[in-house]
């Protein structure tokens, strides 16, 4: 069971604001939403954003700070629309680009020529990254690895931020030496199912 409590197909395991057990994301994710927001100039963003939200745009963020999950779906829906222009390619592009700041801030992430290893450090960063289980890899040997995601998000913003994660785990095996990788959905949260799941097979 990847979240705290049970899940029934099409709600996503909704948390409400406020409540005890709020989801929450590290800085070091939460930043990356920011800084996209931040480099769209001439956006009226608090037609997107509620007002609380607003104020991280123009604050630093702090990467072992914890973010509230609801600001930061929010700020996910505003990207697709107005950055991505609503592209989940763009977005699953986003994810690719991103390891390149993950791997600055966390400098043993990728073991070189080893993928399991990787994957395996991933495996144990990522409990860091969330508060609740939003991300799981449930199984992994050599060449394929199988992941588990609920983010607890609504459909749109569950649907990009699962396109930005398979961006990100296509360029992380790439960057620890993985070929001809291959990455794909096996089932979806957004389209009613209970997780989802991401497919990933590779050579050396």
């Amino acid at each position: 069971m990847l979240t705290s409590g049970p899940v029934r197909r099409g709600t996503f395991g909704r948390l409400g604001p406020g409540s005890p057990h709020s989801r929450r994301v590290k800085g070091t994710l939460f930043v990356d939403y920011v800084r996209m927001l931040r480099a769209k100039k001439g956006v009226d963003w608090s037609k997107r954003l509620q007002p609380q939200d607003l104020g991280y745009l123009v604050q630093r963020i702090e990467p072992d700070a914890w973010y509230p999950m609801e600001t930061f779906e929010r700020m996910g829906d505003a990207i697709l629309a107005e950055v991505a222009g609503g592209s989940l390619e763009l977005v699953r592009t986003f994810g690719r680009a991103s390891i390149d700041w993950l791997c600055q801030q966390h400098a043993n992430l990728v073991a070189p020529g080893d993928t399991i290893e990787t994957l395996m450090r991933f495996q144990v960063l990522r409990r860091t990254f969330f508060d609740y289980s939003a991300l799981e890899i449930s199984s992994l040997s050599d060449g394929e690895a199988t992941l588990h995601i609920v983010y607890g998000m609504g459909p749109v913003a569950e649907e990009a931020a699962c396109w930005q994660t398979l961006g990100f785990f296509e360029r992380l095996l790439e960057v620890a030496g993985a070929r001809d990788v291959k990455a794909w959905f096996s089932s979806r949260a957004w389209a009613g199912e209970v997780v989802t799941s991401v497919q990933l097979r590779w050579s050396r």
